[in-house]
C-alpha cells in the first residue's frame, strides 16, 4: 500500500489522461509520474532516505505537491509547514520533526536565515530554492531536471510506515505533529472518493492551502481515481469562479470564509456553476443561512464534514443537507462515533457530552509525545474535546468545544500559545484567549487579560505587542478587553465560557 503506486497505474494504463493544472503547466498523468521519479532521485542524491523527513515552506505551487508524492515513493516523511510561520514558531516545529532537508522559496529565505543558526538536523546544501540559483543553497529545479526519469530503487515501503507528520498549528510552546500512514492516506482515498461521489471523469479543484489536512480530503481520492486535479496559488473568488466555468469543474473543497466571498462575489452566477457536483464546505462553522442560500442557488451539492487531523469524521451528505440541516452528518463506513460522559459512558441521544470516533483514518500519535498519545487516543478511540450530542438517527449535532481551538478560517489556532506570548508582558498578571465572531473567518482570537497592580498599559499597545510576537499572522488577536478579574469555578479555574458568551449572544450557536 504504498501511495506513490497511484501516479504508477494511471501512467501505466491512462498516461494521456490530464493529472494536475497548475497556472499554465498542465501535466498528463505519465508526464507527472516521471516527474515525481525525477524529485525522487533529486532527494534521494541529498541522501534523504526511508523515514527521513522533509519538511516544506511553501506557498500553494507544483513543488509541494511533488514533495507529497516523492517523499512517498523513497518512503520519506513529508513535514509541510506554513508559510506564515516565523521565528520561534518555524525553527521550533523543523527541530521537533527532525527534518533534514527543507524546500522553500526565494521571497522566504530571510526567515529561514534568521533561525537556521538554531536549527540542529538541516545545512545550507539541504535547503532547496523551488524558484532560485542561489548558492550555497541547492536549486529545487535544476537538480530535479538533472536527475532521472527511470524508477528510483524500491524503498521497501509498507502500509504502516509513516508518510506525513501534520502540525496543527504554529506554536511557541510545545508542538503537536500528528502523525498518518501510507494505510491512513489510502483510506482517505477510498472511503472519501466514495463518499463524494468521484469517479476518473471528476475535475477537482483546490484553492486552499495544501500545506493543513483538509487538503487531502479531496487531494487523496483525486490520484486514486485519477481524476484532474487543478491547483491554484491562492484562494481569490473571482479566479475560482472562472475557473469552475471553464475548466467543467466537479468537485471543489471551501472553508466558510470562502463560500461567503463566493457568494457574496459578484461574480457568481448559479448557471456558470452547473457543472458542480460537490462544494464541500470544512473546517470552521457555516451559518445556517449560508448553508440556506447555496441550497436555494445550487441544489443537491451541498456536503459538510466535521472532523479531527488525529483520525474520525462525519459527512452530512448531499441528500441529507436539507432534511438534517444543522447536523454535521454521520460516520462513513467502518468508523463510528459516540458520545460519551466524563467516566467514558455512552449517552442517550439527544443528551450532549464528548466525541468520541474510531475508524481506518486514526493517527498513529503524535510524534514523539506519547504521554499526549496516550490522553488522546484510548483503545482505539480519540476523544476529540468537543461537546455534541446525537439523535435518534444517529447524526452528529455539534454544542460546543470543549478544549479552546479556534477555527480561524479552516486554520486551527491554539489559544495557549497566545496566552504564552501574552503573559510575557510585564503589565499583565493573567490572560484568557479565546474565539469572538468574525463575519468573514467564522470566529477570531480576543485576549481578555487582567492588568498587574498599578500597570498602566492601554488595550491597544497590549494588543500590537502581543501580535508583533506570535509566531504567525493567523495568531494575532482582533482586540484586548482589559477586565478587572476573571470568573472562576470552585476550583479557582477560569470560566472562559462566561468570558466568552457575550461576544456571541444572538448568533448561532458557536461550535
Amino acid at each position: 500500500m504504498e501511495l506513490s503506486s497511484l501516479l504508477a497505474h494511471h501512467a501505466r494504463f491512462r498516461p494521456r489522461a490530464t493529472a494536475v493544472v497548475f497556472e499554465d503547466q498542465r501535466l498528463d498523468y505519465g508526464q507527472y509520474h516521471a516527474r515525481i521519479d525525477r524529485v525522487a532521485h533529486m532527494f534521494r542524491a541529498l541522501g534523504v532516505g526511508k523515514g527521513d523527513r522533509v519538511a516544506s515552506l511553501l506557498p500553494n505551487c507544483l513543488e509541494l505537491l511533488d514533495l507529497y508524492w516523492a517523499c512517498a515513493r523513497i518512503g520519506a516523511v513529508a513535514v509541510p509547514l506554513s508559510p506564515l510561520l516565523t521565528g520561534s514558531g518555524l525553527s521550533s516545529l523543523i527541530n521537533d520533526a527532525g527534518a533534514t532537508c527543507l524546500v522553500t522559496r526565494r521571497s522566504l529565505l530571510p526567515v529561514v536565515e534568521e533561525v537556521l543558526p538554531a536549527l540542529a538536523t538541516l545545512s545550507p546544501p539541504r535547503v532547496l530554492l523551488t524558484d532560485a540559483d542561489q548558492p550555497p543553497w541547492g536549486c529545487y529545479a535544476a537538480l530535479a531536471a538533472a536527475a532521472p526519469d527511470d524508477p528510483p530503487p524500491d524503498a521497501g515501503v509498507g502500509a504502516d510506515d509513516l508518510f506525513n507528520i501534520m502540525y496543527t498549528s504554529g506554536t511557541t510552546g510545545l508542538p503537536k505533529g500528528i502523525m498518518h500512514s501510507h494505510h491512513v492516506r489510502a483510506m482517505y482515498a477510498l472511503l472519501l472518493g466514495a463518499a463524494w461521489r468521484m469517479t476518473s471523469e471528476s475535475v477537482v479543484l483546490h484553492t486552499g492551502a495544501i500545506v493543513f489536512n483538509g487538503c487531502f480530503v479531496t487531494l487523496m481520492p483525486a490520484f486514486h481515481l485519477g481524476a484532474t486535479y487543478i491547483l491554484h496559488r491562492q484562494f481569490d473568488a473571482a479566479a475560482m469562479l472562472a475557473a469552475i466555468a471553464a475548466e467543467k469543474v466537479t468537485h471543489v473543497m471551501v472553508v466558510p470564509a470562502q463560500i461567503i466571498a463566493l457568494l457574496d462575489s459578484p461574480d457568481f452566477d448559479p448557471q456558470r456553476l452547473a457543472s458542480l457536483q460537490m462544494l464541500l464546505s470544512l473546517g470552521a462553522p457555516l451559518p445556517q443561512a449560508r448553508k440556506d442560500q447555496l441550497n436555494a442557488l445550487l441544489p443537491g451539492r451541498f456536503y459538510e464534514l466535521y472532523g479531527l487531523t488525529e483520525g474520525f469524521v462525519t459527512i452530512l451528505d448531499k441528500t441529507d443537507a436539507v432534511r438534517k440541516a444543522g447536523s454535521v452528518g454521520c460516520p462513513p463506513q467502518f468508523s463510528e462515533v459516540r458520545i460519551v460522559d466524563e467516566a467514558g459512558r455512552d449517552l442517550p441521544p439527544g443528551q450532549a457530552g464528548e466525541i468520541i470516533g474510531r475508524g481506518p483514518m486514526v493517527m498513529q500519535g503524535y510524534w514523539r509525545k506519547p504521554e499526549l498519545t496516550a490522553e488522546t487516543l484510548r483503545d482505539g478511540w480519540i476523544y476529540s474535546g468537543d461537546i455534541g450530542h446525537l439523535d435518534e438517527e444517529g447524526y452528529l449535532y455539534l454544542v460546543d468545544r470543549k478544549k479552546d481551538m479556534i477555527d480561524s478560517g479552516g486554520v486551527k489556532v491554539y489559544p495557549r500559545d497566545i496566552e504564552d506570548i501574552a503573559s510575557r508582558h510585564p503589565a499583565i498578571a493573567e490572560v484568557a484567549v479565546f474565539g469572538v465572531p468574525h463575519d468573514a473567518w467564522g470566529e477570531t482570537p480576543l485576549a481578555a487579560v487582567v492588568l498587574r497592580v498599578g500597570a498602566g498599559a492601554t488595550a491597544i499597545e497590549l494588543r500590537d505587542w502581543i501580535n508583533e510576537r506570535v509566531a504567525a499572522r493567523y495568531q494575532r488577536v482582533r482586540e484586548v478587553v482589559i477586565v478587572p478579574a476573571f470568573p472562576r469555578n470552585a476550583a479557582g479555574k477560569t470560566l472562559k465560557r462566561e468570558l466568552r458568551e457575550p461576544y456571541w449572544a444572538g448568533r448561532a450557536t458557536k461550535i
